[in-house]
């Protein structure tokens, strides 16, 4: 998630959250191998997605939705018409015995929705919309690995995680609808091709200086510069969801990826921001850098932010978009601003409860370089954090904190993870830093960064040079 500590987002207004009522489609003769879902776009009397499901005989009694609220009852429906209407309990349904269909309408565009969750819930206006999935789209409480999905959209174009086949239709594990990402309804579409991957990208409304080619050269910028950090794109195809707010000429005002399989990504952009504005931006870079580690199980905020904030500002320096000096205030100026939160607190105090502050980004950041620094030193800087990304990425998309300390140890060749994880968080944050820029050659002066002679400045200039980066082919609308 972006290290913005917010935005405002898109105002929304009119309400119809009417359950659809009416006689379902005819169905198959057969039962069909997946339960199916139909989400049809309906633009009257309010923007809407109709969702309508087909059930598997045998299928789970009990539904749910993944982040509640946004349904109050479904209509469900046995084969010979007899019709329930359903109330959502705590996000659950429970259905009566033989029940072969459901139905019911989200409604888009709901007055009392705060502006907050609206980048989760439904943000947009006209044709064009942004809603998580794991809102609007109901699931069986219980996915059997076994239990498959299809999943069609009608009534407009839509850019949902899930590469779909040549008819459009979707085909899914039950599974894939737990963690279902982020989705895009209407909108323009351009793809930024990379040496082997895709980012499918949706432009989710209108910006009054950019048009969609700029703002896919922009994103290209920031793939080019994971590629300074991982041998190769870490998934073969990734969708992006870029959305427009009125009112704000900077570029990057929020992002943030959801674990959906695979990963998808949305950025809230300022409609008015220019060209010349993403030349600073890090929020692209920032999340499409947590493409490049796996998802920690349970959450480890710290080290997933902390990985993301301290390649941000290494591969933007790898890539030549900010010198070495830069890159290191930019650290520099990090720590100091975690340093501010956290106080007289201990890492681990700071970073209790999953909190997102920016105490967490900036420890996780600063025990990340240490991590970086450790490996190379142990390995004689032949080695390096990047290498443990990569041993992971070979085990799979998800992990544990434990898993990444035991690749921290295999790439370093001896054990160290948890000794100096130890330290950070049983002594005061931040309490390492000077000791750690002091043997880099990093010094803070009133004239800014200078670099001197230093026990690892040859660690510090290996860590700035561009490793992996490759050239990405290009553009296309």
């Amino acid at each position: 998630m972006s290290r913005a500590h917010g935005c405002p987002l898109l105002a929304l207004v009119l309400l119809v959250g009417l359950s659809c009522v009416g006689v379902p489609r005819p169905h198959p003769a057969k039962d069909p191998a997946s339960l199916r879902y139909t989400v049809t776009f309906v633009r009257e009397p309010a923007p809407a997605l109709d969702v309508e499901v087909v059930l598997v005989r045998g299928t789970p009694r009990v539904f749910r939705f993944t982040s509640p609220g946004g349904v109050e009852s479904v209509s469900a429906y046995r084969e010979d018409g007899e019709h329930f209407e359903l109330p959502v309990e705590e996000g659950r349904v429970l259905l009566p015995v033989d029940i072969r269909f459901l139905r019911y309408r989200y409604a888009l565009d709901a007055p009392g929705r705060s502006r907050r969750h609206g980048f989760f819930e439904g943000m947009g206006e006209g044709d064009t919309w942004h809603v998580a999935g794991r809102a609007y789209l109901i699931r069986p409480n219980q996915t059997p690995p076994d239990l498959r999905v299809e999943l069609a959209v009608e009534g407009t174009q839509a850019l949902l995680p899930w590469q779909p086949d040549e008819t459009g239709l979707y085909r899914l594990r039950a599974e894939d609808l737990v963690d279902s990402g982020f989705h895009g309804f209407g909108g323009s579409r351009c793809q930024v091709l990379l040496p082997d991957a895709v980012l499918d990208v949706a432009v989710l409304g209108r910006f009054r200086q950019l048009d969609d080619t700029q703002v896919c050269g922009w994103l290209k910028q920031a793939a080019d510069e994971v590629l300074t950090v991982r041998r190769t794109f870490p998934y073969p195809r990734v969708t992006v969801r870029v959305i427009p707010v009125p009112g704000h000429e900077g570029p990057s005002l929020f992002g943030m990826v959801l674990w959906s399989s695979p990963p998808s990504v949305s950025l809230l952009v300022g409609q008015d921001a220019d060209l010349a504005s993403f030349e600073r931006d890090w929020v692209a870079l920032h999340e499409l850098l947590h493409l490049t580690h796996p998802a920690f199980l349970p959450r480890v905020p710290w080290l997933s932010e902390g990985l993301a904030t301290y390649y941000t500002e290494v591969a933007r320096v790898r890539s030549g978009r900010q010198s070495a000096q830069r890159g290191w205030e930019e650290l520099v100026d990090g720590f100091a601003r975690g340093r501010r939160v956290a106080g007289a607190r201990t890492m681990e105090e700071v970073v209790s409860g999953n909190s997102f502050s920016p105490g967490t980004y900036w420890t996780g950041a600063l025990l990340a370089l240490h991590l970086d620094v450790e490996i190379r030193r142990a390995t004689g800087n032949r080695r390096h954090l990047e290498d443990v990304l990569e041993l992971l990425a070979e085990r799979g998309h998800s992990s544990t904190l434990g898993a990444f300390g035991v690749a921290v140890d295999a790439v370093a060749g001896q054990p160290l993870f948890d000794a100096l994880l130890e330290r950070h968080l049983k002594r005061a944050a931040f309490v390492e830093q000077e000791g750690l820029l002091q043997a880099l050659g990093v010094t803070a002066e009133s004239e800014g960064i200078q670099f001197v002679p230093a026990r690892d400045s040859s660690l510090r200039e290996a860590m700035e040079r561009r490793g992996y980066i490759r050239e990405s082919p290009g553009i296309r609308r």
